[in-house]
């Protein structure tokens, strides 16, 4: 028999998440527990063990868990990556320090870049040249290869990254360089480009090989560690990894290429947001995810979130495109609009309030956890207006400091101000909404939406406070708010499929593309992919070809989902996006092919956000001072928990569960649908 339990684990800086489901009666039981920075598997096993024995299920009765992590995007931040060599074709060292002539800052005489994650004295290059359709100008000197890989060894690299000019179109060179370093340094770690992404832009697909090799070995040495731990624990499933695409494969398949699981929690929520949003018949949502380190933004149109071929990490301007470290993989496409809950306050040298980047994260924590933080963080300023209850937060597992934060908030913010505290608190959290919203319609601006038009999904642990101001601020008039909004991305990872994209660059003229070879050659990949998705236990049902094209002559390409191998049929696909995008076509210009994509995916999940467990109790929990239009109102406080389908409250009022609270303020209504959802009017 099947085992009939499936388990979603998401880390967080601030939380790790999980959902439990019963895939017999679709029940979903939450877990939240801090996460453990130095050693983030720990908080995942502490928390799957913490909720097996919660609710009486057996290690053995559990068919997988699905996990998705910051570790990859964390670890490219922060600079934990291994030490790591680079090689590259003669003459081509620098171009990871030179870059494109794009500034992210045009005007800016001492704007920043981010370091290179490989220093020069590491980038060595190696006599051979590619011609760009893939044949050899110049062999590959195998002497100076090996030279070259006995520096980097005695030197102390645990990985090297290679990227060959015009290797995407042909590996043969790459290749054989990974045949003398398994001979020269068969310890070292090895990634090579045109495996990982065989696409033309030799900056942004060395600078893709280079992070993935970086973080390889750090990735590998914890999923080895948190696999043994499962097994240590009963659990025998498989483990399936969350991709930045919205896919998942499994754990094997992710060691390889972890640099695609640089966005997988943000994915995770917004697969959740996509569930909600069809739950609700509500096919285009403004997905807000608000946890403890960063406030993220994504739109879903149709029911289906936009992705995008290119993401930045590392920014050393973090709202600003450009400013960071070009990724060249499939993701999700989202946008960094805010702080989260974890995220620090301070007065600026102009006497404005300042909302982050930096976060009191886990450890020490915000002033409230009591755990040694001292500075104020949104999370203390939203329990000093009411928002957050102190006996109650993590369904009282965690009491809060009430008095801690009002210290914090008092020395670092008030007093500076020459304010109450709950004033400060009250502009710490009316800053942080303004930012989001602002930055929310920018994001919609910039992809030719109308925001007014969207249904704001809220998700993660601060989502739910602060989102109906966002709506209001963003002239939105209808929120779905679901339940466990806190552990949205676990859940979101319960409902995407095994999933896989190959990717091939193959720069061709449409009017003298070779059909024929190109059918053999998606074919391979289709190949391919089936298998990929094969190793995870089900079969593909979906195929998906993209193909990247652009003007002949221009240096950007957009991406068109193929439905005909004709040329006719291409150019329509292409020209369709392209109008799309820029509101115009280029009819008299000739069209070249760039790339192709190839997408397998397995069965989508079915998930019955109906199958609620029995409603418990009495909804109401009596009232609690919370700030509103400038003072303290008594709000209605009600048991997420206790409310049935049908159930109307109107604000104020405060309606909490375990893992996060929906503030209601004056005006706004909120029916629980059939779904669990509250949906929300704004008023």
């Amino acid at each position: 028999m099947t085992a009939p339990f499936r388990i979603g684990v998401d880390i967080g800086g601030t939380f790790t998440d999980l959902v439990l489901l019963d895939t017999r009666d679709g029940r979903l039981f939450n877990g939240k527990i801090l996460t453990t920075p130095h050693a983030p598997e720990q908080a995942v096993l502490d928390g799957v063990r913490g909720l097996l024995a919660e609710h009486g299920v057996a290690a053995n009765e559990i068919r997988h868990v699905i996990h998705g992590t910051t570790l990859v995007a964390n670890a490219l931040i922060e600079r934990r990556g291994v030490k790591t060599g680079f090689l590259t074709t003669q003459g081509f060292r620098d171009v990871q320090e030179i870059g494109t002539e794009l500034r992210h800052d045009t005007y800016d005489l001492f704007m920043r870049r981010p370091d290179p994650l490989v220093p020069r004295r590491l980038r060595l290059d190696i006599p051979e040249r590619l011609l760009p359709d893939g044949g050899i100008r110049a062999p590959l000197d195998e002497a100076a290869t090996r030279a070259a890989i006995r520096t980097l060894r005695e030197d102390g690299v645990s990985a090297i990254a290679v990227c060959l000019l015009h290797a995407f179109a042909n590996p043969a060179h790459e290749r054989r360089i990974a045949e003398l370093a398994a001979e020269e340094a068969p310890d070292v770690a090895l990634c090579l480009s045109s495996d990982l992404v065989p696409e033309i832009g030799e900056y942004e697909r060395g600078s893709t090989t280079i992070a993935n090799a970086y973080v390889l070995p750090v990735f590998a040495r914890y999923l080895a560690r948190l696999e043994s731990g499962l097994c240590e624990a009963g659990i025998t499933g498989p483990l399936f990894l969350m991709l930045s695409d919205g896919g998942t494969v499994a754990g094997a398949v992710a060691a390889r290429h972890p640099i695609r699981l640089v966005q997988s929690g943000p994915a995770g929520g917004v697969q959740a947001a996509r569930v909600i949003g069809a739950a609700a018949e509500a096919p285009d949502v403004l997905c807000f995810d608000m946890g403890g380190t960063t406030a993220k933004a994504a739109l879903i149109d149709g029911g289906q979130p936009q992705r995008s071929l290119d993401f930045e990490v590392s920014r050393v301007d973090r709202f600003r495109k450009g400013s960071g470290l070009p990724l060249k993989v499939p993701v999700v496409e989202m946008i960094e609009i805010g702080a989260g809950g974890g995220s620090i306050a301070r007065v600026d040298a102009l006497g404005l309030v300042r909302v982050g980047p930096d976060s009191a994260s886990s450890d020490p924590g915000p002033a409230c956890y009591g755990l040694g933080g001292t500075q104020p963080t949104v999370t203390d300023c939203d329990l000093l207006l009411g928002y957050l209850a102190p006996n109650s937060f993590l369904g009282g597992a965690m009491r809060l400091d009430v008095a801690a934060a009002e210290a914090a908030v008092r020395e670092t913010l008030a007093k500076p101000l020459g304010l109450l505290p709950v004033e400060a608190a009250f502009a710490v959290h009316e800053t942080v909404n303004t930012a989001m919203a602002q930055a929310a319609a920018i994001h919609a601006l910039e992809k030719a939406r109308s925001i007014e038009g969207y249904t704001l999904v809220p998700i993660g642990g601060a989502g739910p406070v602060h989102a109906v101001e966002v709506a209001r601020k963003l002239g939105i008039a209808r929120l779905v708010v679901p339940a466990g909004a806190g552990v949205a991305s676990a859940f979101g990872f319960l409902a995407a499929p095994i999933s896989f994209s190959l990717l091939r660059g193959q720069v061709a003229a449409l009017a003298t593309l070779d059909l024929d070879a190109l059918r053999a050659m998606l074919a391979g990949m289709e190949t391919e992919g089936r298998a990929l998705v094969a190793q995870a236990g089900v079969e593909a049902a979906e195929i998906r070809v993209r193909a990247a094209m652009r003007y002949a002559g221009q240096g950007y390409q957009v991406e068109a989902d193929v439905t005909a191998l004709d040329r006719d049929a291409l150019r329509t696909a292409f020209e369709a996006e392209y109008r799309r995008l820029y509101g115009r076509v280029e009819s008299n210009l000739p069209v070249e092919c760039v790339g192709w994509r190839v997408t397998v995916s397995g069965p989508t999940p079915q998930l019955d956000l109906a199958a609620a467990p029995a409603v418990h109790g009495s909804a109401g929990k009596g009232t609690r001072p919370a700030w509103f239009g400038g003072r303290f109102l008594e709000a209605m406080v009600h048991d997420r928990g206790a409310l049935a389908a049908g159930d109307t409250i109107v604000g104020p009022a405060l309606i909490e569960e375990r893992e996060s609270t929906l503030v209601l303020p004056p005006g706004a209504t909120a029916r629980c649908d059939a779904a669990r959802n509250l949906v929300v009017t704004v008023g």
